[in-house]
């Protein structure tokens, strides 16, 4: 397996990207996640593992508010998404987000969903914001799909136009979920390749995944969750192959 060494682009500071302090997320009597304390530093690749239900995608959804929170904090970059002062739309320009489902427009080009949102919330002009596009859908081997609609893709292809869309954006850290659950075995490592190349440019990236093979490779840190709660994490080498709680080790011994 070829090792992925990260990009000079990383960079280097003290401030989190994201810091998650003491967070509770519950829906009516059901506590998915009990006071969380979680981070990512700048330019690290965190992979987010564990069974369903086990919370880690609300913790990814509550980031950048998709979900909110019952109690605690989320910082983004230092500044604190929970403050209801805090221009939530402004901040989630800097955060890129991949779902399990594409979520493209299906009236639209290829191309027009990748310049829609620059336009909107960009406020780029059309020019611009085909550029842009263009770019980034060279960047994820699809130059050739800018006049396709979604329906004319496979899914892994319509989930590499939802990477390039986000990082049309100009995001300072992407945030995965799931990114390959709802594609075909077969077409699962374009997706990841582009996911590796990111990795290797210094993004940032929150990843919640079930490809340990992946969060291995790829992963400066991995973080196990189950019933709401971190149960351990640390460097890819030391959780997966050589995990310190019982939880962990059941649940490896079920995925790898």
């Amino acid at each position: 397996m070829t090792s992925v060494s990260k990009g000079s682009s990383a960079v280097s500071t003290t401030e989190p990207a994201i810091e998650v302090r003491a967070l509770c997320k519950s829906f009516g009597s059901n506590d998915v996640l009990k006071g969380i304390d979680f981070h990512v530093d700048q330019g690290e690749v965190v992979c987010v593992i564990g069974p369903s239900g086990s919370g880690k995608s609300t913790l990814l959804r509550c980031v950048n508010r998709l979900e909110e929170p019952t109690t605690g904090s989320v910082m983004v970059e230092g500044v604190d998404i929970t403050d209801p002062e805090t221009d939530l739309d402004k901040m989630r320009t800097r955060i890129g987000m991949v779902f399990q489902q594409f979520n493209l427009f299906p009236h639209l080009t290829v191309l027009g969903n990748l310049t829609l949102a620059q336009q909107r919330a960009k406020k780029r002009g059309k020019a611009e914001a085909i550029e842009v596009a263009r770019r980034n859908l060279a960047k994820v081997g699809l130059a050739e799909k800018e006049n396709a609609f979604p329906s004319q893709l496979s899914g892994g292809q319509q989930q590499r136009v939802a990477i390039a869309r986000a990082l049309s954006m100009d995001p300072d850290m992407m945030l995965f979920d799931e990114p390959t659950s709802a594609l075909d075995p077969e077409l699962v490592g374009d997706v990841l390749e582009v996911m590796k190349q990111l990795a290797r440019e210094g993004m940032t990236m929150m990843v919640v995944t079930h490809e340990m093979g992946f969060a291995r490779e790829v992963g400066d840190r991995v973080v196990f969750m189950d019933g709401g709660v971190v149960v351990e994490q640390g460097k890819p080498e030391d959780v997966l192959g050589n995990p310190q709680h019982e939880r962990t080790r059941s649940f490896l011994s079920k995925v790898l």
